[in-house]
């Protein structure tokens, strides 16, 4: 390998990748859009299964384990349909880092991220793998005002929610897209994947 494919190589990162359902009108508030069904379960666990590791701020991981930690007894809530077992088993088993400066501990194969925002994060994208996942609303919007979202996934529902939080209020600079792929769902639900433009 010549010198320079090398220090190539050795500056790639992994890519960081937000995903988010927003509503029309940019809400994306959790209980705003449509209830999943089996099409976009198999979406969102597609997501979680392309990452090496999520990376949650408080808020977005203590919802996340209140409805998808494995209960104690190892068996899934009788309330749980066979269609959404996969996706529970994605994100139950991920690694997990959490950007929180009230917890004083996490579990739930996760650990905390501490100190400079940016320092932790460009850390976690130089280890060896695939890709991050970042979920949430408060977190993405300091990363992307960080330069460091590599890829934005907006799973846009057909809903008009008339209300917040809206999608990456308060972004500092805005930020050129260039749409990498687009995927329609039988409900009327629209994947869109976007990267910074160059």
């Amino acid at each position: 390998m010549s010198t320079a494919a090398r220090i190539t190589e050795e500056n790639e990162m992994k890519p960081l990748r937000y995903a988010i359902n927003v509503t029309l009108d940019g809400c994306c508030h959790h209980e705003a859009g449509l209830p999943p069904d089996e099409e976009s379960m198999r979406y969102w666990t597609a997501e979680m299964e392309r990452a090496d590791a999520l990376l949650f701020g408080r808020v977005t991981y203590e919802m996340m384990e209140s409805a998808w930690r494995r209960p104690a007894t190892g068996a899934w809530p009788e309330w749980m349909d066979d269609w959404q077992l996969p996706f529970a088993e994605a994100i139950d088993g991920a690694k997990k880092h959490v950007v929180s400066s009230t917890l004083s501990g996490v579990d739930w194969n996760a650990e905390l991220l501490r100190g400079d925002l940016r320092q932790a994060v460009e850390r976690l994208k130089q280890e060896p793998g695939d890709g991050l996942f970042v979920g949430g609303v408060t977190l993405p919007l300091a990363l992307a005002d960080l330069g460091l979202i590599d890829e934005y996934v907006f799973v846009v529902q057909p809903v008009l929610a008339g209300h917040g939080p809206t999608l990456l209020a308060g972004l500092r600079e805005h930020i050129q897209l260039e749409l990498v792929d687009r995927q329609e769902f039988r409900s009327g639900v629209t994947a869109l994947r976007y990267r910074p433009s160059a």
